[in-house]
């Protein structure tokens, strides 16, 4: 059954993969540029500029698609700003549908005009607070290092430092190839002892040894994107849709019941998969993988969690109850205390869900 945009809207969603810095609105860019005197952007435009970053983005290179933050990361260098992209995120966030947000970003990236790191998750926490008081939706802030840089441990002990704040775990991003999340590995085993939450980007732009070291070295509690987890599957050359058997990695990922963060235009964009058809996310959900959907770059990707279910429900088959299980298994993920994960689920998303069913058999 195909699934009107508007039906999907409505379903209440939960995001766990969504960078701050790659969900800009186009206009507010070319806004913050005029106003802190940022002269690189390529057009002032925001119909052009919002082109001109999604056909940035769609060049099948993950390097290349982390070109476009050096325009959005550019803008976002004070107080001000940093406050009034993450308050603009959450009230996106409700004109999606979505209940939940995990937000990620780097403070490393926010200090080419003096702010400290401190100052940096104030302000953004700050935005985010304003805007769930006036658009009901709930977040959590996941601070990420990069694997090209040596800050790793600074950032995991900041994570930790604003746990009490709105901070629920630690991330590392960036480039895949040649840095392997191992190098970091100090720093997540300070998050562990700290019995903090861990995500790391694995499985998108390098094999799947990336998974298996940011699972089995770095503790993983969720892999953000784990398409190349696939490569651990033996599929059947005759049906595509059967796997025949799974590797030990693979195995352990579904056993442990450990989250996946898909991202399915993104991935598409980077060039982790070569068409929506072909991403694995169908054989994950239907061999049982705990997975989830999620933006990942609303503005370099042009999507929205909208589009995303849209996908899953035309490319993938998925049906309104399955839609409802993406949701609850992305709640069951979450970073947010196990109370407030609950009362999400049987609060917001289950009754938002009952509702929605009950309008469309009267239709």
């Amino acid at each position: 059954m195909k699934l009107t945009e508007k039906i999907i809207r409505a379903m209440p969603k939960v995001v766990l993969h969504d960078h701050l810095d790659g969900g800009l609105r186009p206009q507010t860019v070319i806004d913050l540029a005029k106003d802190h005197g940022y002269t690189k952007l390529p057009t002032k435009d925001a119909g052009e500029l919002a082109e001109w970053f999604h056909r940035g983005a769609k060049r099948g290179s993950l390097p290349l698609y982390l070109e476009g933050f050096e325009h959005t990361t550019g803008v976002m260098q004070t107080e001000e700003a940093l406050e009034r992209v993450a308050y603009e995120m959450m009230e996106d966030m409700k004109n999606d549908g979505v209940v939940y947000v995990e937000t990620r970003f780097s403070p490393i990236f926010h200090t080419n005009k003096g702010l400290h790191w401190e100052e940096i998750v104030n302000a953004v926490l700050k935005g985010l607070e304003r805007g769930k008081k006036d658009f009901d939706v709930d977040y959590g802030v996941i601070i990420a290092a990069m694997r090209n840089m040596k800050l790793s441990e600074e950032m995991a002990e900041l994570a930790v430092d604003f746990r009490e704040k709105g901070v629920v775990g630690f991330d590392l991003a960036g480039e895949e190839g040649g840095f392997p999340p191992k190098k970091h590995v100090e720093a997540f085993q300070y998050i562990q002892r700290e019995n903090f939450h861990i995500t790391i980007h694995a499985g998108e732009a390098f094999g799947k040894e990336s998974i298996w070291q940011a699972i089995q070295w770095c503790g993983a509690d969720r892999i953000g994107h784990a398409t190349r987890l696939i490569e651990d599957f033996a599929i059947d050359e005759q049906d595509p849709t059967h796997v025949i058997k799974m590797g030990y990695l693979a195995q352990y990922v579904l056993d442990k019941r450990i989250p996946l963060e898909i991202c399915l235009t993104s991935n598409v964009d980077t060039g982790a998969v070569k068409s929506l058809e072909e991403h694995p996310f169908g054989l994950y959900y239907r061999y049982k993988f705990r997975v989830t959907l999620n933006t990942d770059d609303k503005l370099m990707s042009n999507t929205t969690m909208t589009k995303e279910y849209k996908i899953a429900n035309e490319v993938f088959g998925l049906e309104f109850d399955d839609l409802e299980k993406l949701s609850i298994n992305a709640m069951k993920s979450a970073f947010v205390p196990y109370k407030q994960r609950i009362e999400l689920i049987y609060k917001k998303i289950k009754p938002g869900f009952t509702k929605l069913r009950s309008s469309m058999k009267k239709k």
